[in-house]
C-alpha cells in the first residue's frame, strides 16, 4: 500500500471519521481507522459498532492498492500539526505505516484490516432522497432536546417519522419536546415508518451534513439508519424501543398567547440566568399586559430582574422555568419573533416562530 495525498484533502474526512471512534475501547482495533486504497479511490472507515462512517477521497494519482488500520486520533493529530499545503506520502512497510511530509517522518503501528468490524447492512424498508440542507435543518431544530443517558433509553435519540407526504423529527428528554416537520412528497414511500436514531448517530450526522446543495440518500427500517452523500456513507443501528406518543404532550389550544422579540427575550434570559440557582437554573416569568418580568435568585440571595416588552393582553400569570430550556428554544428559532402560548402558571407552554411553520417546542414549567 502506497499513496500520496494533500494534507487539506485528507484532514476533514479524517476528522469526521475519527469523530466516530471512541477513545476508550475494549477492542484495540476499534480505536483505529481503516484505510483502504483501490487505485485512486481512498476510503476511510471509523466505527464503534453502533455507528459507522465511511469517507471517500479521489486521489490525484493512483497508488498501490491495499488496506490497513492505524490509530485514528494519532493520525488525525499528526495531520492537524502539519503545514496546510503539505503533501503527505504514505507507505506500508513490515506492518508499520510510514508517513512523510517535507522533513517530517512518522511511523505508526497498525492492525490487520481483517480484524476491523463492519456493521451488517440489513434490507431497508424505505429509501428516499432530499437536499442535505433540509435534513440538517430538521436535526438542528430538534437535537438539543434529546435526553442524555436516560434510563428510558428510547429518549436518548431522535424519532424520525416518515409518511408519503412528510418527514418529521421529534426529540424529548421528558422536560421539553422539539418537533420539526418537512412537508414534501416522498416518492417511493408507500407506508408510514418510524425509526429512533441514537444520540451519537444524530450528532455525527449533524456534523456530516455540511453541503447544503448536495443530495442525501436516506434509507431506514429494520435495524439500520443509513445516509449516503457524494463523499460519505453513514450507518447507525437504530434504538430498539417504542417512542412515547408525543401528540399527547402537545398542549391543547391555549387561551393565552404572547408575541415578543426573540433576540431581546433571549438576551434578557441569558443575563438573568447568571444569578439563577446553579443546580436547578430556575427563573420566574411574570407575564402582564404589555410585558414580561424575568426574576432569578440563588442560594447566596443574589437577585436579577429583567423586563421585556411583549404583545400580550390578558390576566397576570406567573410561571417558573429552567432558563436553559427557554434559551435553547430561542437559539434555534432564528426568526425575529417568538410566539408563546399557555393557559396558566402550572401547564406547559408551546413556543414557535410565527413566521415559520413546521417547528413546535413544548417546555414544561417547574416549581420555584
Amino acid at each position: 500500500m502506497k499513496f500520496s495525498i494533500s494534507r487539506d484533502a485528507l484532514l476533514r474526512p479524517l476528522n469526521l471519521v475519527a469523530g466516530v471512534v471512541e477513545r476508550r475501547q475494549t477492542l484495540p482495533v476499534l480505536s483505529n481507522v481503516l484505510l483502504s486504497l483501490d487505485g485512486d479511490r481512498l476510503s476511510l472507515t471509523g466505527t464503534d459498532l453502533e455507528v459507522e462512517l465511511v469517507g471517500h477521497i479521489r486521489l490525484a494519482q493512483p497508488g498501490e492498492s491495499g488496506e490497513v488500520t492505524v490509530p485514528a486520533r494519532k493520525l488525525a493529530d499528526i495531520c492537524k500539526s502539519l503545514p496546510d499545503s503539505g503533501l503527505l506520502e504514505f507507505s506500508l512497510d513490515d506492518q508499520r505505516l510510514n508517513l512523510r511530509c517535507g522533513r517530517s517522518r512518522f511511523t505508526l503501528s497498525t492492525l490487520p484490516a481483517s480484524d476491523f468490524p463492519s456493521i451488517e447492512h440489513s434490507p431497508s424498508m424505505v429509501e428516499f432522497a432530499l437536499p442535505q440542507a433540509q435534513l440538517k435543518k430538521l436535526i438542528d431544530r430538534t437535537a438539543f432536546s434529546m435526553a442524555q443517558q436516560d434510563v428510558r433509553y428510547y429518549l436518548n435519540g431522535t424519532l424520525f417519522e416518515l409518511t408519503p407526504k412528510r418527514l418529521r423529527a421529534v426529540a424529548t428528554d421528558g422536560h421539553r419536546l422539539a418537533l420539526a416537520t418537512l412537508e414534501a412528497d416522498m416518492p417511493g414511500v408507500k407506508t408510514d415508518v418510524h425509526a429512533i436514531l441514537p444520540r451519537k448517530g444524530v450528532l455525527e450526522l449533524q456534523r456530516l451534513l455540511q453541503d447544503p446543495e448536495a443530495e442525501a440518500r436516506v434509507s431506514f427500517g429494520g435495524s439500520l439508519f443509513r445516509v449516503v452523500t457524494p463523499d460519505y456513507a453513514f450507518s447507525s443501528k437504530l434504538v430498539d424501543g417504542k417512542f412515547p406518543d408525543y401528540t399527547k404532550v402537545l398542549p391543547k389550544p391555549a387561551g393565552k398567547s404572547l408575541v415578543g422579540a426573540r433576540a431581546e427575550l433571549k438576551d434578557a434570559l441569558s443575563r438573568a440566568s447568571i444569578l439563577s440557582n446553579e443546580k436547578f437554573r430556575g427563573v420566574r416569568l411574570v407575564i402582564e399586559e404589555g410585558g414580561v418580568q424575568i426574576l432569578a435568585s440563588n442560594q447566596e440571595q443574589e437577585e436579577a430582574e429583567e423586563s421585556v416588552a411583549v404583545d400580550y393582553s390578558g390576566d397576570r400569570v406567573e410561571i417558573g422555568f429552567n432558563v436553559s430550556y427557554l434559551i435553547d428554544v430561542l437559539s434555534v428559532l432564528g426568526g425575529e419573533s417568538v410566539r408563546v402560548q399557555f393557559s396558566d402558571g402550572s401547564s406547559s407552554v408551546l413556543m414557535e416562530d410565527p413566521a415559520v411553520e413546521g417547528a413546535l417546542y413544548v417546555v414544561m414549567p417547574m416549581r420555584l
